[in-house]
């Protein structure tokens, strides 16, 4: 029996913005980008749990003290050994495969998670990539034996924040699955990802708008009410080519 869960990488420190998935997206009742992702995921059948992978370090502690809060299980681990985190949520809940997202990406296209499940199981995938979108709203599905697998055979490159890189590098290695998104939200030119200030503030505008919609932010909606509001659109257009060249690893 395959068991789906998903694992969240927790840390406060952050060159650009201190502390991304803390940061509120609805300052006035405190729901922060971790929030929304929490809600977002708890509310998928095929998801069985979910465990935040923590850093080490005091500076995170907060996390801790969140998972707590809101009965979710978690583990501390290396800062930088990224995936030995994520391998070590899995295994703390007996997952046979690691629902993976970033912890600061508060809009996901949760309407594809079913099928790419489907489609993972069924073809016996080791993973299964929703990659073509706008970066921040994709999603991967990994057999946790692929992700040891990278650990042990890969370098410190393929055990940092770019978990998938081993997998991504060594394709004939694995059997991999893709699923592709609506054409509408194949958009180069938006992100919805918070790495930097001007991306929180675009994530404010997103959710203040939609948040009748909370947690699950209609991605489709998003994308016409950005094209209406260019004015947010040209505050992250400078990190846009950047981010996607990283965005797939």
């Amino acid at each position: 029996m395959r068991k789906l869960v998903a694992a969240l990488a927790c840390r406060n420190k952050g060159s650009r913005l201190y502390g991304k998935p803390l940061q509120n997206l609805d300052i006035e009742n405190g729901i922060s980008i971790l929030d929304n992702i929490v809600a977002c995921l708890k509310q998928i059948p095929v998801i069985d749990s979910i465990v935040l992978g923590i850093a080490d370090g005091i500076e995170n502690d907060v996390f801790v003290e969140y998972a707590q809060a809101n009965d979710i299980s978690y583990i501390r681990g290396d800062e930088e050994d990224v995936l030995e985190r994520l391998i070590r949520c899995g295994d703390l809940e007996g997952a046979t495969d690691i629902f993976r997202s970033t912890s600061e990406s508060p809009f996901l296209y949760f309407d594809l998670i079913d099928e790419a499940w489907t489609q993972h199981v069924e073809s016996n995938n080791d993973a299964t990539f929703l990659d073509d979108i706008i970066d921040g709203c994709g999603f991967e599905i990994l057999s946790l034996d692929a992700l040891k697998i990278s650990h042990n055979e890969g370098e410190d490159r393929h055990r940092s924040e770019l978990c998938t890189l081993y997998i991504r590098e060594n394709k004939n290695q694995f059997k991999l699955g893709y699923i592709d998104p609506p054409e509408k939200l194949a958009r180069k030119d938006m992100r919805l990802t918070v790495d930097y200030p001007e991306d929180l503030v675009v994530c404010r505008a997103v959710y203040e708008h939609f948040k009748s919609f909370e947690p699950n932010i209609p991605l489709l909606d998003v994308v016409d009410f950005l094209d209406r509001n260019p004015q947010l659109l040209s505050l992250t257009s400078p990190f846009c080519e950047e981010g996607y060249k990283t965005m797939y690893l």
